[in-house]
């Protein structure tokens, strides 16, 4: 399990990372966030290898990569659905410009 949540978690950061995600970042305020949860990400991504080794004899560690593995994926989620949110605003930003130059091009040969 825990080498799911490695995966997982590796994901998480590339999302993060991500160049739309940090233009959105700097024009939002919040770069200094996506790097803390960067951090954070990685932090847990390196707890995991050892929790996978205890989780055979400590329930409450088994319970806990239960727990992680789930919020993991509600993140990893979210992440996919901010992506797809952001991308489809470029891709309607750019119809739109590419609409209005169509306009005024139409204008000037009509």
């Amino acid at each position: 399990m825990a080498e799911v949540l490695f995966h997982t978690a590796e994901g998480i950061i590339q999302s993060l990372g991500s160049l739309a995600l940090q233009e959105i970042g700097l024009l939002r305020g919040f770069k200094d966030e996506l790097q803390q949860l960067r951090n954070t990400v990685s932090t847990i991504q390196a707890m995991l290898l050892d929790a996978e080794e205890q989780q055979a004899q400590n329930l409450a560690v088994k319970d806990w990569l239960q727990k992680l593995k789930d919020a993991m994926y509600d993140a990893d989620d979210l992440l996919d659905d901010f992506s797809t949110q952001l991308l489809r605003r470029q891709v309607m930003a750019r119809d739109k410009k590419m609409a209005k130059e169509d306009q005024g091009n139409q204008g000037k040969t009509g």
